[in-house]
């Protein structure tokens, strides 16, 4: 049997009636289940919910799936600095460029190690002895203007034999001589004008840079390429080379040493000079040479180790003949006109070879004289003869 709950009284010690009371009860017990029910969250905290569930996404491509314990993920901002990723990125920079700081380190060193002299002269300039270190010319195309300037004083050593000369800057040997391109010329056609440059570039080779001529052996390839029918041209220089003398002086179409007094310094000749083409009057082509070779010397004498320089200037004028309008042997040329210019030659010696002056030692022949001239310009008349007797101003 339940108890009879006793009336409830106002404020005023009124009873309460039975259904208010009851009403009261029900209301209170509906606040307090409203009150235990979950509310919808705000705009701020879905928006707040959505950019950590995506920042959590990322974090997880990133680290192919697994957690990153020691650095949570960061919402990016003004309090956080510059993303994970991006200062990552910048790391890795840094090493891939102090990598290639070590790897052109190491290359450096391995360049000292094993030719210093080349590393010193592409570090300042110089070569390996203290002179400037000298790039090659271009191949001339027409007479030059002047005198190339001085260089280095420095004298010439058996490393560096064209130290301190212009002569470093011209070509190597053969390198040195360029013919012109061909193309039809005074009757002949180009295949024809073609050999015939082909032809002068071997003979001026075989006369002043095979290294058999330079010591007095017979220049049987150049000799080859002279027509036979131009018998006295023949008689002339096989004359000077079996019994040189005053009239018959072989220099005048190559260039000889004697073996038992100088021989040549490593196997370089350095070469500057032209080739260039024109017809010929009455038919055929003229090929026209001018041609500076530049030999460095030592005495044959063993532990000599003093150089001297021999610069040979030579022009000489090579005709083709049309065999169909001027007697002629088809494939051979003729020898024109010939001058050679020879800077650093005994004076008046006239047997065969040149015969280059070195300091300390006696000079061989008359003393020079005339007027100072510059070997090196290539641009001044030669005279007749071979010109070996006059004052130099540099070798």
């Amino acid at each position: 049997m339940s108890e009879k709950q006793p009336p409830s009284r106002g404020a005023s010690g009124d009873e309460v009636p039975d259904e208010v009371w009851e009403r009261f009860l029900r209301d209170s017990e509906l606040d307090i289940k409203a009150s235990a029910a979950p509310k919808e969250p705000s705009a701020r905290a879905r928006m707040v919910a959505g950019r950590q569930r995506e920042e959590r996404a990322a974090a997880k491509a990133r680290g192919g799936g697994r957690r990153n314990k020691r650095r949570p993920a960061e919402p990016a901002g003004w309090r956080t600095g510059p993303a994970w990723h991006e200062m990552n990125g910048r790391a890795a920079r840094r090493r891939r460029v102090r990598g290639l700081v070590g790897v052109l380190l190491a290359l450096g060193l391995l360049l000292v190690a094993l030719n210093p002299g080349r590393a010193l002269s592409l570090l300042t300039g110089k070569d390996s002895a203290g002179g400037t270190a000298a790039t090659p010319l271009a191949a001339e195309t027409g007479a030059p203007t002047g005198a190339p300037p001085s260089f280095d004083p420095d004298r010439p050593t058996l490393k560096e034999p064209f130290r301190g000369s212009p002569a470093a800057q011209y070509a190597d040997g053969a390198a040195g001589i360029e013919p012109p391109d061909a193309t039809a010329v005074g009757g002949l056609s180009k295949e024809r004008i073609a050999a015939a440059l082909a032809d002068t570039r071997a003979l001026l080779i075989d006369a002043n840079l095979n290294p058999a001529t330079l010591r007095g052996e017979r220049p049987v390839a150049a000799l080859g390429r002279i027509d036979p029918l131009e018998k006295e041209t023949i008689d002339d220089v096989s004359a000077g080379l079996d019994r040189p003398d005053k009239d018959h002086d072989p220099l005048t179409f190559v260039t000889r040493f004697d073996p038992k007094e100088v021989a040549l310094v490593g196997n370089v000749v350095k070469t500057r000079g032209r080739m260039s083409l024109d017809a010929r009057p009455g038919g055929g082509a003229v090929v026209h040479t001018d041609y500076t070779f530049v030999y460095p010397l030592v005495k044959a004498a063993p532990g000599s180790t003093e150089v001297a320089r021999t610069i040979v200037r030579r022009t000489l004028d090579v005709e083709v003949l049309d065999p169909a309008v001027t007697e002629s042997t088809e494939g051979r040329l003729w020898l024109g006109t010939r001058r050679v210019d020879i800077a650093n030659t005994a004076c008046g010696v006239r047997d065969g070879y040149a015969h280059p002056h070195f300091d300390g030692t006696p000079r061989e022949g008359a003393e020079p004289s005339g007027a100072t001239v510059d070997p090196y310009d290539l641009n001044r008349p030669l005279p007749e003869g071979t010109g070996a007797c006059r004052v130099l101003s540099r070798l």
